[in-house]
């Protein structure tokens, strides 16, 4: 697995253009599976914030070396993930292999000359389930138990993105991406997890560009009862 860069200068245009690419592909291949996805990680900043319109002063996001999505609980129905897996596997994505040479069941990658890698991410189950395991739905598909990834489907709006499939075909599609509230609440867990410097200029970048009171306005229905 790569690691992620610990400067902006590790970060390139190419790079987020095929994770940018790679999401509406997946979009054009999963279809009715969406309502049941949520694309949280790097890429929600880049796609929250108008990378066309920016607000003054603001520079362009670095993008993102790779591409989260979290599941739904509902994907557990037995139809649903096989149907997941499926798709993946028609549409030419297949799990990663590490540098043991073991297949990596909740990331899979374009298997293409320059891949992207997907990561898969679920909510917990049950009280026993710990952050950063794995919850295994097929022999190899598998996702990472997230604490507090049930909130990015409280809070989830709609973006329209477009452009051309690897096939040369023009698309758009509306892909369903993580709010500025849920975003807060996961990258500050993460943040706290690991320390890199890339959440904490995610979180900065999001409050900029969405600004703080709307931050702020998005989080309160994300408030435990």
């Amino acid at each position: 697995m790569r690691a992620k860069p610990s400067t902006r200068d590790g970060y390139g245009i190419e790079q987020v253009s095929s994770v940018h690419r790679t999401c509406l592909y997946m979009a054009t291949k999963l279809g009715d599976l969406l309502d049941e996805i949520v694309v949280v990680g790097g890429l929600v900043p880049y796609l929250l914030v108008d990378q066309e319109n920016l607000p003054l002063g603001m520079d362009p996001h670095v993008g993102t070396m790779d591409l989260d999505m979290g599941l739904a609980l509902a994907i557990l129905n037995h139809e649903r993930y096989r149907e997941l897996g499926r798709r993946l596997r028609d549409a030419g994505f297949e799990p990663a292999v590490n540098e043991q040479g073991n297949k990596r069941l909740q990331t899979w990658t374009t298997g293409t000359p320059h891949p992207v890698t997907i990561d898969f991410l679920i909510p917990p189950v049950e009280a026993r389930d710990k952050g950063g395991e794995l919850r295994r739905f097929e022999s190899d598909l598998a996702a990472i138990i997230t604490p507090g990834l049930e909130l990015a489907f409280k809070d989830r709006g709609r973006i329209g993105l477009s452009g051309r499939l690897p096939s040369g075909a023009w698309a758009t599609r509306e892909i369903p991406v993580c709010g500025s509230g849920a975003f807060t609440v996961l990258k500050a867990l993460a943040f706290g997890n690991r320390a890199e410097n890339k959440d904490a200029y995610d979180l900065i970048y999001v409050w900029s560009g969405v600004g703080v009171p709307d931050v702020a306005e998005s989080l309160v229905p994300l408030q435990p009862n």
